[in-house]
């Protein structure tokens, strides 16, 4: 079961599934999710919170296991709405866990963020490093990984908390792209200011303490993503150690460095401005991904940035 499989990296994640021959059955209440890309397996409409329909669905379908996706995601809505932010997140994961213990579910793959570190004194991150969020959705994230972490002790759920970095890039096939409403990823916001297809890209800063002024971000692969879940899933299915592991690849790019890489691929200047820095937003955030490749034999293998690049302008190019 793939909750929020209709979203960004939900729906990567089940074409790469079922090209793998599993069966990935998405929850989607399709508020910010999208109905066609749900193409490699059923799709039940409804809301986590719905204890009833979450069971029936179970019931139904018999998954071995959960990838949990469904969440609000946006650090600066989270500023302005953490009332939001904590019913969904929350409150919604502690519903799904607790239908997954009524259905005898006990295995789930959570998808993080390296949100939920803050403003992190020492770099690259470990999952070691302290976790201090400076928003309500990195604190709604490391919450719901506490949860999982004490219903591990108490019922025996298997888990394992992905804290994935930026993710980045599009299908290579191009049978799925990057869609929000709003947009607020910097790549895409980018790639469509410099196709013209959007007005232009605002900088959230250019004065935080980093070489040229901008914000530092490890960019990963949607596709690098999808393989970890799956990497996850299986090592938990084996009855291997669980727990939070990084997704990144260790090299981070500002903002301008983005700018630059787009209009590379793109071949187009991409017009923008410098605007007041985002509040909750901190200057750098690199990962260390050492426990993944050694407990899950995961490496990111398309997280380039001229790959992630060449497949996102040619997705929003069409």
């Amino acid at each position: 079961m793939i909750t929020g499989g209709a979203g960004y990296i939900g729906s990567h994640t089940a074409k790469y599934l079922a090209n793998l021959g599993l069966e990935p059955v998405v929850i989607d209440d399709l508020r910010t999710g999208h109905r066609e890309a749900v193409r490699w397996g059923p799709l039940v409409e409804c809301d986590i919170a719905d204890a009833d329909a979450v069971r029936g669905v179970f019931e139904r379908y018999r998954p071995e296991a959960v990838i949990h996706f469904a969440a609000s995601a946006y650090v600066g809505e989270s500023m302005g709405r953490p009332s939001e932010y904590f019913r969904n997140n929350v409150v919604g994961t502690l519903s799904l866990l607790d239908s997954m213990r009524a259905s005898g579910v006990n295995t789930i793959v959570f998808s993080s963020s390296c949100a939920i570190y803050g403003q992190p004194k020492e770099l690259p991150l470990t999952e070691a490093t302290p976790a201090r969020p400076v928003n309500p959705y990195g604190e709604s994230k490391l919450f719901v990984e506490r949860a999982l972490e004490w219903y591990g002790r108490a019922y025996g759920l298997r888990w394992a908390a992905l804290r994935y970095f930026n993710a980045a890039g599009t299908d290579p096939e191009g049978e799925l792209g990057e869609t929000h409403n709003p947009e607020t990823h910097l790549i895409p916001l980018a790639i469509q200011a410099a196709l013209g297809k959007a007005p232009e890209l605002s900088i959230y800063g250019d004065d935080y303490p980093t070489a040229d002024g901008s914000a530092v971000r490890d960019y990963v692969h949607v596709s690098d993503l999808a393989s970890a879940h799956h990497a996850a899933l299986e090592h938990l299915l084996a009855h291997g150690e669980g727990g939070a592991f990084n997704l990144g690849t260790g090299r981070g790019y500002s903002v301008f460095e983005v700018v630059q890489a787009v209009e590379a691929a793109t071949g187009r200047a991409v017009p923008a401005r410098v605007v007041p820095r985002r509040a909750g937003d901190p200057p750098v955030l690199v990962a260390d991904a050492l426990r993944a490749k050694k407990v899950l034999g995961w490496e990111p293998r398309h997280s380039a940035i001229e790959e992630i690049m060449r497949s996102a302008c040619a997705w929003f190019a069409r």
